[in-house]
């Protein structure tokens, strides 16, 4: 019986000390995510209706902070420039330094020196824009919305200084994903820009920080809940087996005074 004793107290201290690791892990991955991505991304809520449908009016982003240099054709970005206001605003980013962008071709689409661009993700089905050329100086953006018959964008801002366009250096982040509404998910690099010059931006982490909150969650629960749970199954089995030898002792001892 001593025997069976210390083996069931070394598993049990084995049990619990894994348990503890498993919380331990858990925190550091669980708040290490949370804090990647306090450092990484910068939470924002869409101000208006003009990137619909890829991102709507009220919606609560993620953006990760980048520097202006980073930006590619198709990205979605926050920026602040004077011209426009001298606020957050969120437009996709359709042309960079050096490009010439008209609207539109035979086939009704935005192009991009002369290469038409397949934009699956504009609201209207119809042209893609009204009727426009613009050249962007170099070291400037072109941006657009993808809700283009009421967006307020580049186009309005053609007889600027910068004929629409804004710096690079004005850009503060690039969308990856909609925290909310829940079911809005990751923001998609587009693929009709893939094929010019620089292709186009990686996703940033967020996967992975969203899967260390999950992994960490999903050990401090199961830690948490190994001791209780192993207390339960081990005074089960203790009553079992007591109701056994006791069972066993009375049998034993209706047959000895019967013989």
């Amino acid at each position: 019986m001593s025997g069976n004793g210390r083996t069931e107290d070394g598993r049990g201290r084995l049990g619990n000390a894994l348990s503890g690791l498993a919380v331990a892990v858990g925190c550091v991955l669980f708040l290490g995510g949370f804090i990647w991505g306090a450092v990484v991304y910068q939470p924002y809520t869409v101000p208006t209706d003009s990137m619909t449908p890829t991102v709507m009016a009220g919606d609560r982003v993620l953006a990760e902070r980048i520097d202006g240099d980073q930006v590619r054709r198709g990205d979605i970005v926050v920026f602040r420039d004077k011209q426009w206001g001298d606020m957050p605003m969120v437009k996709r980013v359709v042309g960079v330094g050096g490009d010439r962008i008209a609207c539109c071709g035979d086939s009704g689409r935005l192009t991009i020196n002369d290469k038409a661009i397949e934009e699956p993700y504009l609201l209207n089905k119809g042209p893609a824009s009204n009727s426009f050329t613009a050249t962007v100086p170099e070291g400037q953006l072109f941006l657009l919305g993808d809700e283009r018959m009421g967006s307020m964008d580049s186009r309005v801002h053609l007889q600027d200084p910068g004929h629409g366009s804004v710096p690079r250096s004005a850009v503060e982040a690039r969308l990856d994903a909609v925290a909310w509404p829940l079911n809005g998910g990751l923001v998609e690099r587009p693929e009709g820009f893939a094929a010019l010059p620089g292709g186009v931006s990686q996703p940033g982490p967020v996967k992975l920080m969203v899967g260390s909150v999950v992994v960490g969650a999903v050990l401090i629960v199961g830690g948490a809940a190994y001791g209780p749970l192993a207390r339960r199954l081990s005074r089960k089995a203790r009553r079992a087996s007591d109701g056994g030898g006791r069972g066993s002792a009375g049998r034993g001892t209706a047959a000895a005074g019967v013989g």
